[in-house]
C-alpha cells in the first residue's frame, strides 16, 4: 500500500510505543506510590491498586469493539487525549489525604483507556507497516516502552521525591508531577494527529461485521480451553510468578515505612533511582540474557534454572527486612540483583505462552494467555497488604519465600511436555 511509504515508522514508532508505556506505569506503579504517601494502610494499598489493573486482564473481552467501530487510528488518537484529560483531572482531584474515591475513580478510567490504547496500537502498528517494516521496528517499539517503563517508574519518581523536598508537601509534589505527566501525553496526543499515517485496511474490503468477530472471538476462547495439556499451562501462568505477585505491591511501603515498623525509612526520590531506574535497568539486562540462554540452549532446558532465578532473589528483601540496611548501596545492589534475575527468569514466562499459544489461532490465544498472566498477578497482589499486616515484613517475606516452593513446583511439571529443541535458533 502507498499510504505505509507516506511517513516514515521513524517518526510515529518510538513516540506511540513509548506512550504506550507512560499510562501503564502511571496507573500500575505510581497508583502504589500515591496510595501510600497519602496515608492508606498496606492492605488497601494492595487491594486498590491490585483492582486498577483489572482492564489489562479483561482488555481481550472488548478487543472485538475496537475492529468493529472506527479505525485503529482513531482509537489510538480518541484513547490519548483521554489519558491525558485523566491524568489532569488525577492532578486538579489528588486529596490531601482520605476519601480516595474521585483519585481511584481516575485511576480505573485511566487503566481502561490505556488497555484499549494498547489494542489499538498494537493493530496499528501491523496495519501501517507491512512484514518487513514490522521485523524492523520490533526492536524500536520495545525499546521505547522499556524507556517509559524507566520515565514512569524512575523519572516521574524522582521528580515527585525533588518536588517533596521543595514544596514540603506530599499532595503538591504528586499533583506537579500528574500535571507533568498530563503535558507531555497532550503534546504526544497532538503530534501523532498529524504523525500517524492514515491506512485502513477495512477500505480494501476485507471488513467483518459485529456477527463474524464475535463468532470467531467465541471460537477461539472456547478452543483454547480444549488446548492438550490447557490446564497445565494455566497453573503454570498463574504460579510461575507467585513470590514476585506477592511482593511485588509490598516494596515501596516496605522502602518507605520507617524502620520502626520493619520498613527500610527511604524516601521516594531514592526509590524512584534504585527500583525505578537502575532496578528496571537491570531488569532489561536479564530479559536480553535470558532471550540469547533460550535462542541457545532452549526452553526447556533454560526453563528450571530460569524459574530458580524468578524465585530465589526474592531472598533479598527477607535479608532487608532481617538486617534493615541503612545505605543506599547495599539496598541499590540488593534490587539490582533481584530485578536481573527476575528479567532473565521471566524470559521463559513470556515464551512458554508463545509456545502453548502456538497454532492457527495464536493471536486469540495468546491474548488469552496474558490474561491470565494479569489473573496471576491481581490475585496475590489483591491480598498481599492484609498478609503484611498481619504477618510483619519480616512474616511477609518468609512467607514469599516459601512461595518459590510453588514456582519450582509447576516448573518441573511443566517442563516435561516442552519439545528439547523449542525456542533454539
Amino acid at each position: 500500500m502507498d499510504n505505509k511509504k507516506s511517513k516514515s515508522p521513524w517518526l510515529w514508532v518510538p513516540s506511540l510505543y513509548f506512550f504506550e508505556g507512560l499510562p501503564y506505569f502511571i496507573v500500575n506503579t505510581i497508583s502504589i506510590l500515591i496510595f501510600k504517601d497519602l496515608g492508606m494502610d498496606n492492605g488497601k494499598v494492595a487491594l486498590l491498586t491490585s483492582l486498577i489493573g483489572l482492564p489489562w486482564m479483561v482488555k481481550p473481552l472488548w478487543s472485538p469493539f475496537v475492529d468493529i467501530f472506527k479505525s485503529k487510528r482513531w482509537w489510538i488518537l480518541i484513547t490519548q487525549v483521554i489519558m491525558a484529560v485523566t491524568v489532569a483531572l488525577l492532578a486538579a482531584t489528588l486529596p490531601s489525604g482520605s476519601p480516595f474515591t474521585l483519585t481511584l475513580i481516575f485511576f480505573v478510567l485511566a487503566g481502561f483507556a490505556s488497555a484499549t490504547h494498547d489494542i489499538s496500537a498494537d493493530g496499528f502498528y501491523m496495519i501501517g507497516l507491512d512484514k518487513g517494516g514490522q521485523s524492523a521496528f520490533v526492536g524500536i517499539r520495545n525499546t521505547f516502552y522499556r524507556v517509559a517503563m524507566v520515565f514512569g517508574q524512575g523519572v516521574l519518581v524522582v521528580i515527585a521525591g525533588l518536588l517533596e523536598r521543595k514544596t514540603g508537601s506530599v499532595s503538591a509534589a504528586w499533583r506537579l508531577t500528574l500535571v507533568i505527566s498530563a503535558a507531555i501525553m497532550a503534546a504526544l496526543a497532538w503530534y501523532h494527529a498529524f504523525a500517524l499515517p492514515k491506512v485502513e485496511r477495512e477500505d480494501k474490503g476485507g471488513h467483518k461485521n459485529a456477527s463474524q468477530i464475535f463468532r470467531e472471538f467465541g471460537g477461539a476462547f472456547g478452543s483454547f480451553f480444549t488446548k492438550p495439556g490447557v490446564w497445565l499451562a494455566i497453573a503454570f501462568m498463574l504460579l510461575y510468578r507467585l513470590p514476585e505477585a506477592f511482593s511485588v505491591k509490598m516494596i515501596y511501603p516496605f522502602f518507605s515505612d520507617a524502620a520502626e515498623v520493619g520498613g527500610l525509612g527511604f524516601d521516594k526520590a531514592a526509590f524512584g533511582l534504585v527500583y525505578g531506574t537502575a532496578g528496571v535497568i537491570a531488569l532489561l539486562a536479564g530479559g536480553i540474557l535470558g532471550g540469547l540462554a533460550i535462542s541457545r540452549y532452549g526452553l526447556r532446558k533454560c526453563l528450571l534454572p530460569m524459574a530458580l532465578s524468578l524465585a530465589l532473589p526474592c531472598a533479598v528483601y527477607l535479608y532487608m527486612a532481617l538486617v534493615q540496611p541503612s545505605s543506599l548501596w547495599t539496598v541499590g545492589a540488593c534490587v539490582v540483583f533481584d530485578q536481573f534475575g527476575y528479567g532473565f527468569g521471566f524470559t521463559a514466562y513470556t515464551v512458554y505462552m508463545m509456545r502453548f499459544a502456538d497454532g492457527p489461532l495464536k493471536t486469540s490465544h495468546y491474548a488469552i494467555c496474558t490474561g491470565f498472566m494479569a489473573l496471576s498477578m491481581l490475585l496475590p497482589g489483591a491480598v498481599a497488604g492484609f498478609l503484611q499486616e498481619g504477618l510483619g515484613y519480616r512474616g511477609f517475606f518468609w512467607m514469599v519465600m516459601a512461595c518459590c516452593l510453588a514456582t519450582i513446583a509447576i516448573t518441573l511439571a511443566a517442563r516435561k511436555d516442552i519439545e528439547p529443541d523449542y525456542g533454539k535458533k
